[in-house]
């Protein structure tokens, strides 16, 4: 199932996704919350409950064009979101970095949250701003001490993130945060598609486009750490919860590793297409201050 979260007529739903239609189940049935993270909270109940409806005749008030709807981010405000870096051998190799011998962690923060077609906002204190398209796990319920083959157990579905990232002030710090976790900086979306329905994770295609051109295109199969790996070194020290949000690291063709370098500039459109997941698409929006000062 494909899910979203997404408004009409100023009004939150959530529904499921086919075609070129969103299908809300807050229409079609009060029990279900307005928004997805909750519904994650209570997927042993709501989720055999959502997909029974899917089968059933919908209602017309319940379907709306995806072009009449604003999609929302899938979890505007998740406990975690934990990134992965140099998790595809190529992109070491472009950064000059070695291979790590375990999962290299940083966070962001949910004032990064973005959606589909919302604006990725250069600050006004960098003038190096890339893009990096990332698988992202969502977590289905609380996972502590995981061992690596149970791990799958606690994974929801995935989604698309794309980890933007100001390189001067990444490098300039000699930590990643600042850089990593400024306003706009995580794009998420446009739907969660549940794990059954996702196929292999390592396995899928992945790449990137910026005004047109592919930069980005690889395979989750080449993933140095796998998913349950992640999930069960994370687990050892922190408490994951539903709804928290695991990007798993990009693959090669960042504007970093570019000669010359490629940086994000104002009016760039860039789409993440990720297989059995769908694309995410956000715009660059310079900064106004910057460029009148």
């Amino acid at each position: 199932m494909k899910l979203a979260a997404f408004t009409i007529h100023s009004q939150k739903h959530i529904g499921f996704v086919q075609g070129e239609q969103a299908i809300s189940l807050n229409t079609l049935d009060g029990r279900f919350p307005q928004c997805l993270r909750t519904f994650i909270e209570k997927s042993e109940e709501l989720l055999p409950l959502a997909e029974q409806l899917t089968e059933q005749p919908i209602n017309a008030d319940a379907v709306f064009q995806i072009s009449d709807i604003k999609i929302l981010p899938p979890i505007q405000f998740p406990e975690k979101i934990i990134c992965v870096g140099l998790n595809y051998i190529d992109h070491c190799r472009e950064t000059g970095m070695e291979p790590p011998i375990s999962p290299v962690i940083f966070s962001k923060y949910a004032n990064a949250i973005v959606g589909h077609n919302d604006a990725v906002e250069i600050p006004i204190n960098s003038n190096e701003v890339d893009f990096e398209a990332e698988l992202a796990v969502v977590i289905g319920k609380e996972a502590k001490y995981v061992k690596e083959e149970e791990a799958s157990d606690y994974v929801f579905g995935y989604t698309i993130m794309n980890d933007i990232s100001a390189r001067d002030l990444q490098f300039k710090d000699g930590q990643w945060s600042r850089g990593k976790t400024a306003d706009t900086f995580a794009p998420t979306g446009p739907v969660i598609v549940t794990k059954d329905e996702a196929g292999d994770p390592h396995n899928l295609s992945i790449s990137l486009e910026l005004n047109g051109e592919i930069m980005q295109d690889s395979n989750t199969s080449n993933l140095i750490f796998s998913i349950p790996q992640i999930i069960s070194f994370l687990s050892q020290s922190m408490t994951l919860r539903p709804g928290d949000l695991i990007a798993t690291g990009t693959p090669p063709g960042v504007g970093m590793g570019r000669d010359p370098k490629v940086w994000l500039k104002d009016g760039d459109k860039m789409s993440i297409t990720i297989e059995n997941i769908g694309t995410l698409s956000n715009y660059v929006k310079g900064d106004l201050q910057k460029e009148e000062g």
